[in-house]
């Protein structure tokens, strides 16, 4: 169960620090003046609410592989001494071509090893899937990686969110229209589940089903399918052939560990629309 029904109330989070890729900073729960939301923040707020003179760093980028999180932000976060650090990473190197599985694997070892002794809670997880033609391509690699989370987790004494397992967020309505990125929805569940992992009562179910999706005709499919080539994967494609990323020369949202703006979480865009993507998956 992750959630605490009967419990106490565990005991209040005063600092926290969210390791990762676009998915921990927030792509694609954009907010109204451009920039990401996302998961962590919406943790952040929650758990702030709770704590007087609560502090949260982000220092995800969005397109980092396993060893530029593992080089630029474990230290870092070590550093900083937070009740609770997240990390989610690996994928973007699972989702590549050719991937060396050993050396990824040896790197969040290292990055766990690293973590674990320097806060009281640190948080793994079993990242999210869209259904379709692309988690089929790589389902071998993204289990056997989330297999050996799940072995970190147990000799280090961390904590692991199964997000893989979730049906709900393999429904391709709670992904963006890149098809890559959970949207608002997604990552309000996967706040949701951080937060009842942690132990705090379910404030909502975040495995509640969609309502029954009704197949777009052909042609909206098509354009959809148009659409998606021209905006996210010729651009995807022509990166991958330059060794460039989206997060080049970016740096981390909240790169500090600081107090929080009440505000952060509470923006929202409009409620995400529901109705039926695509049924077409593209990587």
């Amino acid at each position: 169960m992750d959630s605490a029904t009967d419990s106490p109330a565990p005991p209040a989070v005063t600092s926290f620090v969210a390791l990762g890729d676009s998915f921990t900073e927030g792509m694609s729960d954009l907010l109204p003046d451009g920039r990401y939301r996302g998961w962590a923040d919406l943790l952040a707020a929650r758990l702030a609410a709770r704590t007087d003179g609560f502090r949260y760093a982000n220092l995800a980028v969005r397109g980092k592989l396993i060893q530029q999180i593992a080089e630029e932000q474990v230290d870092v976060a070590a550093a900083m001494g937070a009740d609770l650090v997240t990390l989610v990473g690996g994928l973007n190197d699972v989702l590549r071509p050719k991937c060396d599985m050993g050396r990824v694997c040896g790197l969040l070892e290292e990055s766990v090893a690293r973590l674990a002794p320097e806060c009281r809670h640190l948080v793994l997880m079993r990242s999210p899937g869209r259904r379709g033609p692309v988690l089929e391509r790589y389902r071998a690699r993204m289990e056997h990686l989330f297999d050996f989370i799940d072995d970190l987790a147990e000799r280090h004494g961390a904590l692991v969110v199964d997000l893989y397992g979730c049906e709900a967020l393999g429904d391709p309505r709670m992904w963006a229209d890149d098809r890559l990125h959970l949207n608002a929805e997604g990552h309000e569940r996967v706040a949701e589940a951080v937060w009842q992992r942690l132990g705090h009562a379910a404030e909502a179910d975040w495995h509640a089903a969609l309502p029954p999706a009704v197949l777009p005709g052909w042609y909206a499919r098509r354009v959809a399918d148009l659409r998606f080539t021209h905006r996210h994967l010729l651009p995807w494609i022509g990166r991958r052939l330059t060794g460039r990323s989206t997060g080049d020369g970016l740096a981390p949202k909240r790169p500090d560990l600081a107090a929080l703006d009440p505000a952060v979480g509470r923006d929202r865009c409009p409620a995400p629309d529901l109705a039926p993507l695509a049924c077409e998956d593209t990587p």
